[in-house]
């Protein structure tokens, strides 16, 4: 009874958590789609669209480690989390909102505009890692793949749905949206104070060591400098090469019914996969999925028709997913070191660094030059191949020590 009501609890938090990344993605969205058409209103060029949202990454990888580090010093304190988190997305939320009111007063709101976006930036990333560090110091370690596949189904449903948002937004009146996204948002984080004493409270189970528990020893920025360039070959072959793969085979009307497909196998892939990462660790999950996610992406370039291509997306999509869940996975389980948010931290950095690399490439223009095609046409390639088993290395090197220490 008491197994069954902990898991009970931790199972209600990942769909908590799953509908809180949901809706933050969404608002972030809502965002990116209606940022050039804010900028235009206070008087920003459009060539400065993508500096402002590089320099949204750019804050994301430093504030998503230090909210991170902030959560591993609050969180012994049940019940504080919930509420900083909430303040601060209060704090958020108040930014967002504004930002369509502000900008409808002219470019003499330029400044406002600008401060506004960088309020909204730096306080979001409260709404990243620290609501997950509650699965890593609550949560048993055999729930926490699972748990992770949970939270991260969110992420994926929301990728699913962009591309529609954009087709319905584009040509609406900014405030509405905002204000949904904006209110919404609130009134999910607001309920994080009670998950997170609904968690803490529940009957104690005894934590079993499983494989992602353990810490990563000497490999931890192995780990993250690997996420770095995983998540870089996503962001190249997601972001810049699918567009140009569909359209050999698809009308530009036709992209928001087919770029989901890649969404669709991450969605679908993360469970089976949490099985895998619980029993044989997230180093494993990871390097397999990078080299499958290769030839994925190798099927992708020398599809011959649209049905083929589409099942590489497919096939794409569910290695990124594997990869993705597994590294929050393995995040979190580092129970013994107290450094759960940190680390996690330390993940959606990787992903913003990557992001962050990516816009660098389009804003120098490097898609549209002759030159650079080939580097950016296998760059996915090579990041997902060259990552993934270095990955597998490093867990075939721990898994002889583990051997050898039962010898």
């Amino acid at each position: 009874m008491t197994t069954a009501a902990s898991e009970t609890s931790a199972n209600r938090t990942g769909v908590y958590l799953a509908i809180l990344q949901l809706v933050f993605t969404l608002g972030w969205t809502t965002y990116v789609i209606y940022l050039p058409k804010l900028c235009a209103d206070v008087g920003i060029a459009p060539t400065a669209v993508i500096l402002i949202l590089m320099l949204d990454q750019a804050i994301f990888t430093i504030t998503d480690t230090a909210m991170g580090i902030a959560a591993d010093k609050i969180v012994p304190y049940v019940g504080r989390l919930g509420v900083v988190v909430g303040v601060v997305t209060a704090i958020s939320c108040a930014a967002f909102v504004a930002l369509p009111y502000v900008a409808g007063t002219g470019p003499a709101a330029q400044a406002w505009f600008i401060g506004l976006i960088l309020i909204w930036v730096v306080t979001s990333s409260a709404l990243r890692a620290p609501p997950l560090t509650l699965l890593g110091k609550y949560a048993a370690r055999p729930a926490i793949p699972f748990l992770s596949a949970l939270t991260m189904l969110g992420y994926g449903l929301a990728g699913a749905v962009s591309p529609y948002l954009g087709v319905v937004l584009r040509n609406h009146d900014p405030r509405l949206p905002f204000v949904i996204s904006g209110v919404v948002l609130l009134l999910t984080t607001l309920a994080l104070s009670k998950v997170e004493r609904d968690l803490a409270l529940a009957p104690p189970v005894a934590k079993q060591p499983v494989a992602p528990a353990k810490p990563f020893g000497p490999v931890p920025m192995f780990f993250i400098a690997s996420m770095v360039i995983l998540s870089l070959g996503y962001q190249l072959h997601f972001s810049i090469n699918s567009t140009p793969f569909f359209l050999r085979f698809a009308r530009p009307d036709e992209l928001p019914w087919l770029m989901p497909v890649f969404w669709i196998g991450f969605n679908i892939a993360m469970f089976p996969a949490s099985i895998v990462v619980k029993h044989r660790g997230g180093l494993i999950v990871i390097g397999a999925a990078g080299l499958f996610g290769a030839l994925a992406v190798v099927a992708a370039e020398m599809a011959g028709n649209l049905n083929i291509l589409m099942a590489a997306q497919l096939v794409a999509g569910a290695a990124w997913g594997c990869m993705l869940m597994a590294a929050v996975s393995a995040a979190l389980a580092i129970g013994e070191t107290g450094a759960e948010g940190k680390v996690v931290g330390l993940v959606f950095s990787a992903l913003a660094l990557a992001t962050f690399a990516r816009m660098a490439a389009v804003a120098g223009g490097l898609q549209k030059l002759p030159e650079y095609a080939p580097l950016l046409q296998w760059a996915p390639v090579a990041c997902w191949s060259v990552a993934g088993a270095g990955l597998l290395v490093i867990a075939a090197a721990r898994m002889q020590r583990e051997v050898m220490k039962r010898a």
